[in-house]
């Protein structure tokens, strides 16, 4: 039970009671039973808490369609109340008919509304989970960017997109891939949550989670919407979830395009870090690839692979896959 409400509640029961106890010197008849009159308000009092406690999982957005669902479905049953179809008739059968109505109405609208609460983000006053006038820019993030991980140290260095989105049925999602049989998945569904651990506990960052659930077969066709009703970016490394959100007028961020972008631009006579994972096809070349993923053959290296040495550019060309740079080692093993 969270530690501020406790109190609240307990406060709350206590005063039920001296309610009960108080009711007493109102009504004369009931002098000789107060401590029963305080035992049945302290008894109402728990079970409005019991109540409480039942609703622990509701969301304020759950609470707002049921609000509206049942003004639209009060003034459906009025309307219909109201019309000539009730003008004539016996006053009973008229009364029951329109106690009906109202129940029947009522009942529809309040479902209608909640099975559509997700939309219903579009006719309350708050779309952006804040007011209007307040523009704070939005990403919505999804599973792939938090397994990536990168996202973490980008708003570590204080270079964070906007306030962060995480949806409900992506920590869904998450949770599934952490639990799956299969070492890899599991070990993927891992990294996510220790990003997203992260991502707590970094105090600049404004970090929300959107109460919104989804089937796992709808998770990019909901990304995509949320996206579009909250007017939101969309940050994530699947390239299919990409070209779907370009689609539909989403903006797609990309932790890989950053760091493209950040690399700098070499030129022939610059040196570079890179480590060195394999054999190249000449005899004594060895390969590596820069953080944007071009990759680097190095001459006479072929004996520090698995090493990270400095190499001296000497060549540039370009590639389907992006640049290809030939370099000579400058220094052996530098970690």
């Amino acid at each position: 039970m969270n530690r501020t409400l406790l109190p609240i509640r307990l406060v709350f029961i206590l005063l039920c009671a001296v309610v009960g106890w108080l009711v007493c010197y109102t009504i004369t008849e009931w002098d000789a039973h107060r401590l029963r009159a305080s035992f049945f308000g302290m008894l109402l009092g728990v079970l409005v808490v019991l109540v409480d406690l039942l609703l622990k999982g509701f969301s304020l957005r759950g609470l707002s369609a049921i609000t509206f669902g049942l003004g639209v479905g009060c003034l459906i049953s009025f309307l219909i109340s109201v019309s000539p179809l009730f003008g004539e008739g016996d006053k009973e059968v008229i009364y029951l008919v329109r106690l009906g109505l109202f129940l029947v109405c009522t009942y529809l609208c309040t479902v209608i509304a909640l099975r559509g609460k997700d939309e219903f983000n579009l006719v309350i006053p708050y779309v952006r989970f804040v007011p209007h006038e307040v523009d704070v820019p939005l990403v919505v993030v999804d599973t792939s960017a938090l397994i990536d991980g990168r996202i973490s140290r980008i708003c570590q260095s204080g270079f964070a997109p906007g306030a962060l989105i995480i949806p409900q049925f992506v920590l869904n999602e998450l949770q599934g891939i952490s639990d799956s049989h299969e070492p890899q998945r599991r070990a993927r569904g891992k990294r996510g949550l220790d990003t997203l651990g992260e991502l707590r506990r970094i105090k600049l960052i404004d970090l929300r989670i959107q109460e919104s659930e989804a089937k796992r077969s709808e998770l990019e066709a909901k990304l995509v919407f949320l996206a579009t009703s909250m007017k939101a970016k969309l940050l994530t490394t699947d390239q299919n979830l990409t070209k779907l959100a370009e689609f539909h007028g989403v903006i797609c961020i990309n932790p890989g395009d950053l760091a493209r972008a950040i690399q700098p631009i070499l030129a022939i006579g610059e040196a570079v870090d890179v480590e060195l994972v394999k054999a190249g096809k000449e005899d004594g070349q060895a390969v590596g690839y820069l953080v944007d993923g071009s990759m680097v053959v190095v001459n006479d290296a072929k004996a520090a692979i698995g090493t990270r040495i400095s190499a001296e550019i000497i060549s540039i060309m370009p590639s389907a896959g992006g640049r290809l740079l030939f370099a000579r080692p400058v220094m052996r093993e530098i970690t």
